[in-house]
């Protein structure tokens, strides 16, 4: 799927993609509102709001997730939807951006969505203690890592042991006919 033309891209729009792909938080936070408001794909609990809660989480993301290039962008002067592909250590990771843009272009909401649950859980481990440490509560950064830890464990341990199991094409690649063995012979 080809990207809309950067004509009809809003200038804040543009600025928040190339601050984003060179890691620049300050650039990035630069393109938003003052009022802007961050959801995360990670927990229902809390929204990250204004600028210097947002500018946090943009420092800890560029800490923890690398190489990240933008390959679609589509929507309007309201509303846009980027979608970029990134590294977290050894995974790949794709994340969704839904913008919603005040009326001079800032950008004043942003949700984001993001797969695989190996890269999210990853993303989440390295984030979350990095966040409680700006935040000024270090002192819980230790607990959260050791709660994280197993779950960001076990989704990657999944991803390369468990999943292939239920891979739809596993017997195909197997027999090389595309048919499986159904008489048990």
């Amino acid at each position: 799927m080809a990207s809309e033309s950067t004509e009809s891209t809003p200038d804040f729009v543009s600025r928040w993609k190339d601050a984003v792909e060179r890691g620049d938080a300050a650039a990035a936070t630069g393109c938003l509102s003052e009022d802007v408001e961050l959801i995360s794909p990670l927990t229902a609990r809390f929204r990250f709001k204004g600028q210097a809660q947002v500018n946090d989480v943009m420092v800890a993301a560029f800490e923890v997730i690398s190489d990240i290039r933008f390959h679609t962008d589509v929507g309007d002067a309201d509303t846009r939807a980027l979608f970029y592909n990134g590294r977290v250590g050894d995974i790949d990771v794709e994340e969704a951006q839904l913008l919603r843009l005040d009326p001079e272009g800032r950008i004043r909401e942003i949700t984001l969505f993001g797969r695989p649950l190996p890269a999210l859980t990853a993303v989440m481990a390295g984030m979350g203690p990095r966040l409680l440490r700006r935040q000024g509560k270090a002192n819980l950064a230790p607990v959260v890592t050791a709660a994280i830890a197993p779950l960001a464990f076990l989704t990657k341990l999944g991803e390369h042991r468990l999943v292939p199991l239920g891979d739809p094409n596993r017997n195909r690649h197997r027999s090389g006919n595309g048919s499986a063995n159904r008489t048990g012979h």
